[in-house]
């Protein structure tokens, strides 16, 4: 995807339940590039209107904290996490921690920022939130996404391994 010029100036805001349509839409961006590379995974071309849904019951839950992003008038992007909070056992703390689920930029402002605004309101949320990390995951495929998140400062924490049956 092309890099263009920075944005005057990007707005995040939280986003609400009657903001779904728009997380919908903007879905598409990311999404396609998902179903291009793993269509075993991923349908390709979900409709809107199958997708409304999802984002209405997702931006319902306490738990999550998602943003919209804007530049110049139009919406650019859109961030989803969820706050987890792990009970401990005898094998493992009690932690608190967000997971970053969707981060998506509309082609036209990749590498303008707009990501990285994103990045910077769901980690200001986690850390509202009491969490003591942001965890996300990146498909093997989506080099540039897992640039722009070593960029970030994100490490690598586990390696998740799959094999066909």
């Amino acid at each position: 995807m092309t890099s263009s010029s920075a944005p005057a100036s990007i707005e995040i805001r939280p986003a609400s339940v009657t903001d779904a349509p728009l997380l919908a839409e903007l879905n598409d961006f990311v999404h396609a590039v998902h179903a291009l590379n793993r269509p075993d995974v991923f349908r390709s071309e979900p409709s809107r209107d199958d997708l409304v849904p999802i984002f209405e019951a997702h931006l319902a839950r306490d738990d999550i904290r998602a943003f919209l992003a804007w530049a110049a008038g139009r919406p650019v992007g859109y961030a989803l996490a969820i706050i987890v909070d792990r009970q401990g056992d005898a094998l493992l703390r009690p932690r608190r921690f967000a997971v970053l689920e969707h981060l998506a930029v509309a082609p036209n402002a990749i590498r303008t920022g707009v990501g990285t605004a994103l990045l910077d309101a769901v980690s200001a949320a986690g850390r509202a939130a009491g969490c003591s990390r942001l965890l996300t995951e990146v498909w093997e495929f989506n080099h540039e996404a897992a640039a722009f998140y070593e960029a970030a400062g994100f490490v690598s924490m586990r390696h998740a391994l799959e094999r066909a049956l």
